[in-house]
């Protein structure tokens, strides 16, 4: 069973709205999100989750820093980078449902594959990296290009690189660049974790099951297709399934659903050797709790009885 994770990417500062129309400064961002919840899922004696990512040298990267390293995170993969500092971007909700506004030119996260090496380093330690296609739109295609050498040495190793698209095409310079960078995420993954709207707009694929085809013709063995409040489809080991999600009457906010998902379904299957099926109800639950709250973290407690082995 997997017992070290690393999570690549950037965090960010957070402003989330109130009830009250006033705004909470957080620290999030998709890659961290799913750390945050990995850490409240797995147990801290016997597992590391560690968050790879670069920061400034300025106050705010200290809080930043702090604050993952008090959540029990491992902060040994996060490099200062002198004149840098770390992006933010703010919530607006239509109902539950959210968009962001992001500033992040100075953000040292962009240059987190800049040194090969010390980024080899981060992930020495590892059973599982966990990337998404926001730490690929960050990058340089060079940058691009050192953390796929990075997480090609996991694999080799027999750990596991696990690839959320997470698709914003307002990162990208176009279409066409995007979709050739998510391409190479999923030619560096064992377990795939798309959304089926998202990719289907990006590359045409008529359902759930022809998202799920073409992952796999990229080499992935591991395939889950989120779809929302959707039923979920799950390919592993030549199988499909699909796992209804959990049913949210009065969702607050769904900032940082899929993050989480991710993080109940890996804990699931690779810390709890669930099925596939099981691990995609574990993660069901755990969105469905996250989305009950604001913002994309919210107490680890409020998640602690989906932990694993928490149910005995």
């Amino acid at each position: 069973m997997a017992a070290r994770f690393a999570s690549i990417g950037e965090c960010m500062v957070e402003l989330a709205p109130q009830a009250d129309g006033l705004y909470r400064r957080g620290f999030a961002g998709d890659t961290l999100n799913t750390a945050w919840y990995l850490r409240a899922l797995l147990d801290r004696r016997r597992t590391l989750v560690k968050y790879v990512t670069n920061v400034g040298t300025d106050a705010l990267s200290d809080e930043m820093t702090g604050f993952i390293s008090g959540a029990g995170i491992d902060t040994s993969g996060i490099e200062r980078i002198a004149g840098r500092t770390v992006g933010l971007y703010l919530i607006t909700l239509n109902g539950a449902e959210r968009s962001f506004t992001y500033w992040r030119n100075e953000s040292a996260a962009k240059l987190l594959a800049s040194v090969g090496a010390r980024l080899d380093a981060a992930l020495a330690d590892v059973d599982v990296a966990y990337f998404s296609g926001i730490t690929l739109a960050i990058l340089s295609p060079e940058h691009r290009r050192t953390l796929f050498a990075s997480l090609a040495k996991v694999r080799a190793r027999g750990g596991e690189v696990v690839f959320d698209p997470n698709l914003r095409p307002r990162l990208w310079p176009d279409r066409s660049t995007m979709a050739a960078a998510i391409i190479e995420g999923y030619r560096a993954a064992t377990i795939a974790l798309p959304t089926s709207p998202d990719d289907a707009e990006l590359f045409g694929d008529a359902d759930a099951l022809g998202t799920a085809d073409r992952i796999a013709a990229l080499g992935v063995g591991e395939i889950v297709v989120k779809a929302g409040a959707d039923p979920t489809l799950v390919r592993a080991g030549g199988l499909d399934a699909w796992v209804a999600a959990e049913r949210v009457d009065h969702p607050v906010d769904t900032t940082g659903a899929g993050d989480s998902f991710n993080a109940g379904y890996l804990t699931a299957r690779l810390a709890g050797g669930l099925s596939p099926a099981e691990a995609v109800r574990r993660g069901h639950a755990v969105a469905a709790r996250v989305i009950q709250a604001r913002g994309a973290l919210i107490d680890m407690g409020l998640v602690a009885d989906l932990a694993i082995g928490a149910d005995g």
